[in-house]
């Protein structure tokens, strides 16, 4: 060969070497600086659980007061601190040596500071992995109403239990509190022995502790379930004057025996053949929603309903963390619609979900989606996120809310509930849902207040023996926190 061709041929393996070296710089470049937040998060990814105590992580905040941090423990090493952790262990989770849960996970990476908003530093900075301080996570919570909540279920006697509040208007979720509860602090060890050891008596307990009863599990949700029923007829064009049906039992199509009101109504309202529908929720009688379920507006009416008010699907409330799913049975068959429409059989729902049905109705029909994160802010202070509002649609038109009003306060006035006069309760639904076999039920109390002004939302489940007025003046202690 010529070394004219020689030199040609060098020429071009020069630029064959030069343009290889490019691109993998390129892929380097572009996988350590835009893709390595997806490989840390990758399940196969062991190592993101390596070192873990070496992230000085930022604060989680309610109110304006932390409820969790890191603190140095020597150098180069901190651990995490929970404020109050069985109170606020539904918002915060924790973040442990294995993994991470509710906010430490969903915020995951603003507080570590690998969150790619928090970078303010160069492109050269970010493929070297130059740390950027962890960021705040400001939640929508309100500390004060929160340990009210937590104390009160607590001190119920209740095997487990659960409340909510929300703010109808925007969806902010004011309260999520849990029982049985846990504390993060236990968990949260950087030595592996002892948050092992930890977690196995934890998982170990019945009760469930590490999994939230406000969002986590769902429960039969009893007569409080007939505001849904009632609402459908609501929106099917019947108004709170509107005679329907009561009588002291109604057995429907196919079922084995007929289902009966409560031996306490016997004498009362639901006796009566017919009466008016404001008359018929607030004195709870099972004849007339089993009736609405089972035949009129039937089974559909009240699972359209229901899917309005949000069942059938998660509820995401914030950025990866989603409640349980809560139905109501979708059948022809009528006596399966019947015991689902007074809150037993195969319905089911989450303190939050039923919460929502509240707020909804406080809200002039609409429904918003829940969310538990207020603010994300850098360790500079500047705001990286604020909240977003998201309205799920109209449940009902706001005539027809504030009918649905007018029936939860009349349970206050004349019902159920009555024992909450003078409270800040100003309207609402008991439930009582038999749980057969044992001596227990799942006492419910949805409504809002204070008064009839209706700024906040709440529902409360204990579990225990007894009625669901018992949890109505848990409702109530929440409301006078909020500030009722």
């Amino acid at each position: 060969m010529s070394s004219d061709g020689t030199n040609k041929a060098l020429r071009w393996t020069w630029v064959v070497t030069l343009l290889m070296a490019l691109a993998l710089m390129a892929n380097v470049t572009y996988v350590q600086g835009f893709e390595a937040q997806s490989l840390r998060d990758d399940p196969q990814n062991t190592r993101q659980y390596a070192n873990r105590d070496s992230i000085a992580r930022g604060p989680i905040v309610a109110g304006g007061e932390r409820i969790a941090w890191s603190d140095p423990v020597s150098k180069g090493r901190y651990q995490r601190h929970y404020k109050d952790s069985e109170t606020f262990s539904p918002i915060t989770g924790y973040f442990s040596m294995f993994s991470q849960t509710q906010i430490e996970g969903s915020e995951n990476h603003i507080l570590d500071g690998t969150d790619a908003r928090l970078k303010t530093t160069s492109l050269m900075d970010r493929i070297l992995g130059k740390k950027v301080p962890g960021g705040t996570v400001e939640t929508t919570v309100n500390p004060r109403a929160q340990r009210a909540a937590y104390q009160a279920l607590a001190g119920s006697g209740a095997r487990r239990a659960a409340a909510v509040a929300l703010d109808p208007k925007t969806g902010a979720i004011l309260v999520l509190a849990s029982y049985p509860s846990y504390d993060a602090n236990q968990v949260a060890v950087p030595n592996a022995k002892r948050a092992q050891a930890a977690f196995d008596r934890l998982n170990k307990d019945a009760m469930k502790p590490l999994l939230s009863k406000a969002t986590g599990e769902v429960f039969p949700p009893g007569s409080t379930f007939k505001t849904v029923v009632a609402s459908s007829d609501l929106a099917g064009g019947a108004t709170k004057d509107t005679q329907v049906r009561a009588g002291r039992s109604y057995k429907p199509r196919g079922a084995g025996q007929p289902i009966s009101n409560d031996a306490g109504d016997i004498g009362g309202d639901c006796d009566n053949a017919s009466i008016p529908l404001i008359t018929a929720y607030a004195q709870s009688c099972n004849t007339t929603f089993a009736f609405m379920g089972a035949e009129q507006p039937g089974n559909g009416g009240v699972s359209d309903q229901a899917a309005r008010f949000g069942f059938y699907k998660k509820v995401e409330y914030d950025k990866g963390l989603a409640s349980a799913v809560s139905s109501f049975p979708k059948t022809d068959q009528p006596s399966l619609s019947a015991l689902g429409s007074i809150g037993q059989g195969s319905t089911v729902a989450t303190p939050l979900q039923m919460c929502m049905v509240a707020a909804a109705i406080a809200n002039g029909g609409k429904a918003m989606r829940p969310y538990l994160v207020d603010r994300l802010r850098g360790a500079d202070g500047s705001v990286v996120q604020g909240a977003t509002r998201v309205s799920l649609g109209q449940a009902l038109n706001s005539d027809q809310a504030g009918e649905m009003r007018q029936l939860m306060q009349e349970v206050v006035k004349s019902g159920t509930g009555k024992s909450l006069q003078g409270t800040s309760v100003g309207g609402g639904k008991t439930g009582t849902a038999d749980i057969e076999g044992v001596s227990y039920n799942d006492r419910w109390f949805i409504g809002f207040g204070p008064g009839a002004g209706a700024r906040y939302a709440v529902a409360v489940m204990t579990e225990a023996p007894g009625y669901g007025i018992e949890s109505g003046p848990i409702a109530a202690k929440i409301i006078d926190a909020l500030g009722g």
